[in-house]
């Protein structure tokens, strides 16, 4: 089992600072990767993702629980306080908070945390299966009958969230594993919404059949900055090759 991976992080064109921060480490046991969307005004937002990236490294690694979900939500937790804390006594970083995706993969299990509304997808054998939903007011909405995911994709409020790491003083995790045929080569990208408000999820399909890494982030970062790239956008590519 073999493990490639890459990475990308642009300040958006309409923004002065790039709020988005992520980390791919080799760690025993497997792959661990983590990408943040900070939100909060004045830096703020760029302080709780550089500040959760470091926090969940630090504490999934010195976890001892052979649990890697329990592992995961230790790490969550841990950042939640820190920069929930941090929040609270320092005015420049009043409201901070960020977005999370933890993505740890073994031999032939992934285990992934979520928080907010970036993403984490796999890809094989040419189809695109998202696997976190968003938590979003524009998803609680198409979750309620209320609106279709066609319109979810245009609404004028698709990017405020319901929930994010930081916010309160603990926060509930979306925890999930999935296993798969250890022979079979896969594809995973964990990303920021930067990257899902302008590319949908068959044009991701679409994107992904190039197969090779460095073709498929040069492909979508030019699709991305060709659409006007208001927002930061951030991506890690991992591919699973035997």
């Amino acid at each position: 089992m073999h493990y490639t991976y890459t990475s990308l992080s642009k300040t958006g064109f309409r923004r002065e600072e790039n709020e988005d921060a992520l980390g791919v480490f080799e760690v025993e046991g497997g792959l661990l990767a983590i990408v943040c969307d900070g939100l909060g005004g004045n830096k703020a937002g760029e302080v709780a993702s550089q500040l959760s990236v470091e926090i969940i490294y630090d504490s999934f690694v010195k976890s001892k629980s052979g649990d890697y979900l329990e592992r995961i939500n230790f790490a969550v937790q841990e950042a939640n306080n820190i920069v929930f804390d941090k929040s609270l006594n320092n005015p420049n970083l009043k409201g901070m908070a960020t977005t999370v995706e933890v993505l740890f993969l073994s031999d032939t299990t992934i285990y992934w945390g979520h928080i907010g509304d970036s993403r984490i997808y796999f890809f094989k054998d040419n189809k695109l299966k998202q696997l976190t939903k968003d938590h979003s007011l524009v998803q609680k909405l198409v979750d309620e009958g209320m609106l279709t995911s066609k319109d979810a994709e245009f609404h004028p409020n698709k990017n405020i969230i319901t929930r994010a790491l930081g916010d309160t003083p603990s926060v509930e995790v979306d925890l999930n594993k999935l296993k798969f045929d250890s022979g079979n080569s896969c594809l995973f990208i964990v990303c920021t919404d930067g990257v899902t408000a302008e590319v949908n999820n068959d044009e991701l399909e679409e994107i992904l059949m190039l197969g090779n890494s460095e073709e498929i982030s040069e492909k979508l970062s030019s699709i991305i900055e060709e659409r006007g790239a208001p927002d930061n956008y951030s991506f890690v590519l991992i591919s699973r090759n035997d």
